[in-house]
Parts: C-alpha cells; structure tokens; sequence
C-alpha cells in the first residue's frame, strides 16, 4: 500500500517529517519498507503558460514556444512533443534547474535556435510511465485547468509530497485504506482525524422506482446495495485526484472511473460503477454462476466460470464477477450518462478462490479476500455519490436499493486491568487503558476492574482479549515495556537429547571415515518417489508443485543421492562418497496424515584407498560399503544381522537385507548395472537404514569386563557347503554350541573352483575360544570343538 503524506494530512494534523513518521508508525508493527520522495534532485520547476507556437526553420518535429514562466519576459524553449500547442499550461524546468537522473537544465540552441528552459512531460519529472494518463503518455502533461504562471509546479502538481510504501502483513488489512491509516496514525499522536463528506442533495425520485436487487447466493453475499447517479459528465477529474492516484499507483481515466478508485482507496471498500443503461434490465441479481458459464471482463477476455464463482446479473446474464471485474458491455464509457454504483460484502474466501483460478489479481479481489469493514460499505457509496454529483455534474437519486444484512458493527470484548498489567508489564489504570481505546477509535465501557471494548469492524484482526492488549503493548510503546533479568531460582542445564547425540555421533564417524553429508529436496518426480522403497506406501503429491521433478514427496534417500554422484562424476570427480540424514513420507489413507520417518542413507563410488606413492588403489566393494554398516551398529552399539535379498534397482547377486533383532530396517547393495549404465556410472554401492527403528532400541549401560589373565586358543577348520547356505548360516551354528568358552568366529577365506563342485564352496573359519577364570585344556577345547564340528555336519557341511 502507498501512502501520500499530503493525502493523509487531509485527514489528520500531522506536522511531523516523513521519516519521523516513518519510523513511528514501523516501530508499532507496520513496516515502512520505502519512502518516495517527488521532490527528491528536483530544482526549479514551475507552471508555464504557452502564449505562442511557430514550427522550427530547421526541424520538422520541434516547436519554438514563446512561454510565460511568471518573470518579468516570457522565454523562448524548444520543444518536440507531438501534444505541444498554443494555449497550454505546462511543466517548465527552467534555466539552472533539475530533474531526476542528475539533468541539468541549461541555455542551448537547438538546430540553431535558442532554447531557455525544458517543457516536461510526468515522466520526466518522476512519475512511472504505467500510471501516466493515457493522453499524456507520449508527450508532455497539460493542466487540465489554468494556474498561474510562475508556480510552483510540484505544489501545482500535488507532488510536493512523500509516499510511504506499507509493507503489510495480512492481518492489517485496516491499513489498505487511508481513512484507516488516518485512524492508525490519530491513535499514535493521540489527535482527532477529521472523515470526508460524504453527504449530498438528492432529487425527488427514488433509485427504487427504476432498479431492485436480489441475492441468490445468500451463503456468500450477505449484503449488496446500489446507488444511481444519473446525468454525469465524463471529463478528466480534477488534478489533486489525478495526482493522489498515480501516487497510489493507479492510471487515472476518467472522472467517473477515477472516483470509483478513489474511494476504494480512501475507504478500502471496492465499488463497482456500472452504465445504468447498459446493463440490460432493471433489476439486478446476485447468484452462483453456472457451470461453464461464460463472460467477457474488462480486459477483453472472454472467461469460464464455475458453479464456485459469484456473478452480478442483469437477471439473465452475468454483467459483472463479483469483487474480481466487470463485464465490457456495461463498463463506464464516454457515452455514459447514468451510472449505477455498487457497494457490498462478498464471501472472501470465495473471492480468493476466483481470483487465483482465473489469475486476476486486482486492488478490489485483495481487500475482498481480507475482509472489508461493514461500517465503510454504504459510507462509501454515499462518498462516490458527492463526488460523482460535485465532479461529474450528476444527479444523485434519492435512497439505496438493498438487500441482505450488513451485520454489527462492532465486536465487544472484555478484559480486565490486571490481565493487562500480569500479561506486559505495566501498571496502568482503567483510565490510562481507556485512553488508549479513544485514541484508536474505539468505544469502551468500564465496571470497575472490567473494561468493555467495542471493536469496530474495520479492525477484523481484533477477535480476543489477547488481540486488544496487543494494541495496549503497541499504541502505549514497546520501549514501554520494562526491561527484567531472568530469574535463576530454577535453572536447568541446556543439554541435547539422546537421539540428537546419536545423531552428532553417526555423523562425526561417517564424516571421519571419508563420506560428505549431502543435504536434498524431499520433493521428487512421481515416477521415482517409490523406488529403492522396501514397503509399499501411498505417495503424496503437491497440489501446486514447483515442476513435474520437484512434485511428489520421497520415500527414500537413494534417488537424490544418485543425482548428485552422476552430477559430481559427469564432472570429473569420479570418487565420491556421501551420506544424508533425512525424513522421507509414507501416504496413509485419506483423510489420515501421512507418517514421516527418518532415514540414513548413504551411496559410494569410485576408489575408497588410493595411494598413489606406493602405486596402490582399493575400489569400493560390497564389504566396504558393509563396513560403513557395521560401524554405524558399534557406535549405537547395536548388533546387526544380513541376508541376501532382491530389491528392484539394486544388484540381485549383491544385496543383502539389514535386521536389527529379527526385523528388517534397511538394506545394502550395488546399484543394478541397468541403472548405472542410465547415469552414466562405474560400480556404484548405496546403504538405507530406517534410522528412527535404530533410535527406538533402548541402549543400556555398557558392563565392562576384567582383562582376562589366561591366554586364548584358536582353531580353523575349512568346511564345505552348498554355494546357497549363506556363511552368516555356519557363524551362527558355532555361536549356539560354542559352551562357555566360545569368544568369537569368523571366515576368513571362500574358495570356489577347481577341485570344488560346481555347486559347492569351501568356507575357511578362524573360530577363538577363550575362559576368562581358568587356564584352557585340550580337553575342554575338543569337547567344545567336537561338538561345533557335529552341528555344522548335521546342517550340511563336510569338514576337508
């Protein structure tokens, strides 16, 4: 919102700079994001008066101008504007003066005739070329009406002047008018705002006599009025309207048209005027559109509606969408005579609706979807009905044609001094807190401790006790609020969770053996977003998404981070191992909020170990990538198990599933050579392990145990199996009869070829036995031993 300080002081005795304005109105919660100052690198601009005109000798397109600047001799000043004519009055920036962008004004010859001074267009002296009148906008302005000459032209122009720009957040929709900023402004220097007129003579005949008005869609609309004014004049409106407008930001158009959006910025209730003639009928009718209803806008386009969308009818056709833009048959025209105002309170979320499907954002659709103030509806039509009748030259019909209710207009609510007072701090009264709600406008009403306070509708963000001493905190002044130390009577050390220590924990040891955290959308694809997923869930699309990449929420880590290997090794950097802790999203049925899990993955390529001074390299294999596993599992000190599975986009030779007592919770494997082959990999191992199943192991305290004091003995025995019976099979049989003294097993070799079947294999395994309280014997050791040897018989195996 732009707020001009020259228009605001028509309401309110300010007297204060704009800057010191500026900052007290930002430091109670409205964010002055931008002064513009017009009168900023400007010097010597006045009001000149164009007495005669001759074309140039030596130009086809200048002009010599003989101008009257209000000195004692008129000058002579070269100009090439198409518009330029005798008997104007014009802009001048005359000799030594300045204009925006640092141009100097000084005495020139022009194809060699003596130019004193510069005739300006709007553009030239500031203004934006999108909010330039329309007549205006290739050649130089012209004073709708005479002004002396000699005058200031900025005063003239109504640009001696400052604009605020309001960065609002939507909860102040109060502060998208004027007359609410005036109100807001008011309550800050605690002075009295002085409202427009908004009163005029009416004739005898009733607006009732020739129109009346219906609402269908009553769940939607609850109120419509409308005013006629009847025999105006279509005209440029008066220059302090044009200017308050284009500071706002808006073209001006006409005298009608201005009015309609002038008022809208003044009350910040949007009117639509329509051509009473041309609407069709003599009644109108609010209603939901029908389906694939159609009607051409203002901006000449022809749109679809929806049964969703309110329309203004004539009865039969739409003539009008309501708070978004009018229809092109009815709009007001050069050829208007009458004209039929609208005032009224539309559904805003259905107008915001309307408004993002069909993309027409306009200043009247964003008050709508904020909500309007119930007290400013018909006071706003009656203000466009004075200025309609003292700028057109209308006739103001008497009454309204109405339907519906506008409501209340005020919200009571009650609070109390000492909820105040325990709630910010202070210590003030029931008179210092009613003071503060005169000063916003606001009536109240005391019994005793209680205060009674009547919130008017222009003011929707204020619904509760909370909100109203928020305004008390505000209006009284943050810096108000006294300043306190903590009080340490209880302190409790800062310290992290167990899960967030775990988590600093797996990733100083990831970090420390070599992998790089990587850090991803949770958006992907939807053809991607189920693969490398061991359950199947339902997905979760975005209703708006910001491309078809970036449109489903993941269920796994690995696809991002096989994006950002084949990113990293397309550019040369062909070792790469990263890991990444993050959520991912499984889709429950509807109406039900999808669960979110955190998962640890991690993906390697390329070599692991490269010494080059010794020549020697150590590509990633499938056991490396089970490292990184396995010491994630020592440092949560957990213990894990694997079996050999197949999952859709990994290697089906090499995969193996992850349990964590008995239960599945990831996975680890080579990518599928298709899928390397797709981006453009070498050899390439992921690892995904459901992260929060880890965490939900309760861990216990760790039980140390003495050195033991007798030495260990060790035994190999080489078994041979069927190729299928995994080894884990052979470590777990020699774990479940190992007795006492089993300390620990493992393979050490595999052997399979030559004087091994086809279907066979050879398992070396290194199996350790220890006893922590006596010195080992054979014969306890072959007992323990022989034992091992029959299980692993009995299970299949033959002992070479």
């Amino acid at each position: 919102m732009l707020i001009s300080k020259e228009w605001l002081e028509s309401y309110i005795d300010i007297n204060q700079p704009v800057n010191v304005l500026a900052e007290r109105i930002t430091r109670t919660g409205i964010e002055v994001d931008d002064i513009i100052d017009y009168t900023e690198d400007i010097k010597n601009l006045v009001v000149g008066y164009i007495t005669a005109i001759a074309p140039h000798p030596n130009a086809d397109k200048l002009n010599v101008c003989t101008v009257d600047i209000g000195e004692s001799e008129p000058v002579q000043i070269v100009c090439g504007a198409p518009n330029v004519d005798k008997g104007q009055t014009v802009i001048v920036a005359t000799v030594g003066g300045r204009l925006p962008g640092g141009i100097k004004i000084k005495r020139a010859k022009l194809r060699g005739e003596r130019s004193e001074g510069m005739i300006c267009s709007l553009q030239e002296i500031g203004i934006a070329e999108n909010v330039v009148p329309k007549a205006f906008e290739n050649g130089i302005f012209v004073f709708p009406e005479a002004v002396a000459p000699g005058t200031n032209a900025l005063d003239a122009l109504y640009l001696n002047d400052q604009v605020m720009e309001f960065d609002l957040t939507p909860n102040r929709a109060d502060a998208l008018s004027m007359i609410g900023t005036a109100y807001e402004t008011a309550a800050l220097y605690n002075t009295t705002m002085t409202k427009p007129q908004s009163t005029t003579e009416t004739a005898t005949s009733s607006i009732s006599d020739q129109l009346s008005v219906t609402i269908d869609a009553t769940d939607h609309v609850p109120y419509y009025s409308a005013r006629a004014v009847v025999d105006v004049t279509i005209a440029p409106s008066p220059i302090w309207m044009q200017a308050r407008l284009m500071k706002a930001g808006i073209r001006p158009i006409n005298n009608v048209v201005d009015i309609s959006n002038y008022v809208l910025l003044e009350y910040g209730q949007p009117l639509h005027m329509f051509d009473k003639d041309q609407i069709g009928s003599d009644s109108i009718v609010v209603r939901h559109a029908n389906h694939q209803e159609t009607m051409n806008t203002l901006d000449d386009q022809q749109r679809q509606l929806q049964s969703s969308d309110l329309v203004i009818t004539n009865g039969q056709e739409p003539i009008a969408i309501a708070g978004v833009m009018g229809g092109d048959f009815s709009e007001v025209t050069a050829e208007t005579k009458n004209v039929v105002i609208e005032g009224a309170i539309f559904d805003p979320v259905s107008i915001r609706h309307t408004s993002r499907r069909l993309n027409l954002r306009s200043e009247a659709s964003s008050r709508f979807e904020k909500g309007i103030a119930t007290e400013f509806v018909d006071e706003a039509v009656d203000r466009a009905c004075y200025l309609l009748a003292t700028y057109a030259n209308g006739t103001v019909l008497a009454d309204r044609v109405a339907a519906g209710d506008l409501g209340s207009f005020v919200t009571p609510i009650e609070i109390t001094v000492a909820k105040v007072n325990n709630t910010i701090g202070f210590n003030l009264t029931v008179e210092d807190i009613e003071s503060i709600f005169v000063q916003l406008g606001f009536e109240t009403h005391s019994d005793g401790d209680t205060i009674k306070v009547l919130v008017p509708s222009r003011r929707k963000d204020i619904t509760i006790k909370e909100d109203l001493i928020e305004e008390i905190a505000r209006i009284y002044g943050y810096d108000e609020i006294p300043s306190t130390l903590p009080v340490f009577d209880q302190v409790t050390s800062g310290e992290l969770t167990d899960n967030q220590a775990k988590a600093r924990q797996i990733k100083a040891t990831l970090e420390g053996a070599g992998l790089s955290q990587a850090i991803n959308y949770s958006l992907i694809s939807k053809e991607r977003a189920q693969d490398f997923t061991l359950e199947k869930h339902n997905t979760i699309d975005l209703l708006m998404p910001m491309s078809e990449a970036h449109a489903t929420l993941r269920q796994s880590l690995i696809p991002h981070l096989i994006d950002a290997v084949a990113y990293n090794v397309a550019r040369k950097n062909d070792d790469v191992r990263l890991y990444e802790l993050g959520r991912v999203f499984f889709g429950n049925e509807e109406g039900e909020l999808p669960d979110e899990v955190e998962y640890l993955s991690g993906i390697l390529t390329g070599d692991y170990v490269v010494n080059q001074w010794q020549g020697k390299k150590e590509a990633i294999d499938f056991f490396i990538a089970k490292g990184f596993v396995d010491r994630i599992a020592e440092v949560l000190d957990l213990s894990f198990a694997y079996e050999a599975t197949e999952i859709d986009g990994l290697h089906p030779g090499r995969t193996a599933h992850v349990y964590l007592n008995d239960q599945v919770v990831g996975f680890i494997g080579e990518l599928h050579p298709n899928v390397e082959k797709d981006y453009d990999l070498k050899q390439t191992y992921v690892f995904e392990l459901n992260y929060d199943k880890l965490m939900a192991v309760a861990v216990g305290y760790i039980n140390y145990e003495p050195i033991p004091r007798f030495p260990g003995v060790t035994r190999d025995i080489a078994l041979v199996i069927n190729r299928d019976l995994p080894s884990a099979k052979l470590l777990d049989t020699i774990k479940q009869n190992g007795g006492d003294i089993f300390q620990n097993a493992q393979v050490f070799d595999v052997y399979q070829g030559e004087h091994v079947a086809e279907d066979e294999k050879s398992v070396a395994i290194r199996i350790n036995y220890l006893d922590t309280a006596d010195t080992l014997t054979d014969d306890k050791v072959n007992a323990v031993h022989d034992n091992i040897l029959e299980a692993l018989v009995a299970q299949g195996a033959t002992v070479r």
